[in-house]
C-alpha cells in the first residue's frame, strides 16, 4: 500500500470520528432542533446505499469510511430521531 493510499484509509477512518462532538452534544442538550430532520436523515439513507458499493469494492479507504461512518452516523440519526419526538430520558 502506498502512502498515499496510507493517508487516505487514516483519513477515511478519522472523518467519521467528528461525528463524536455532535453525539456529545446531543446526548447533553438533548434536543435536535438546530438540526434538520430532512438533512440527518438524508445523510444516513445515503451513507446506507453506499455500503453495498463500499463492501464490494476495492477500495480500502472508501469501504473504512463507510462503515465508521455507518455506525457513529447512525448514533447521530437515533438521537436527533429521538429528541425530536420529546423523549428526555
Amino acid at each position: 500500500m502506498s502512502s498515499i493510499e496510507q493517508i487516505a484509509v487514516l483519513a477515511s477512518a478519522v472523518l467519521p470520528l467528528f461525528n463524536i462532538p455532535l453525539i456529545i452534544k446531543l446526548w447533553a442538550r438533548k434536543s435536535s432542533k438546530d438540526y434538520s430532520l430532512v438533512w440527518v436523515l438524508g445523510c444516513w439513507i445515503c451513507t446506507i446505499l453506499m455500503f453495498p458499493a463500499a463492501i464490494t469494492g476495492d477500495d480500502l479507504a472508501f469501504k473504512v469510511f463507510v462503515t465508521v461512518n455507518i455506525v457513529l452516523f447512525s448514533i447521530v440519526t437515533f438521537l436527533v430521531i429521538k429528541y425530536r419526538n420529546g423523549v428526555n430520558s
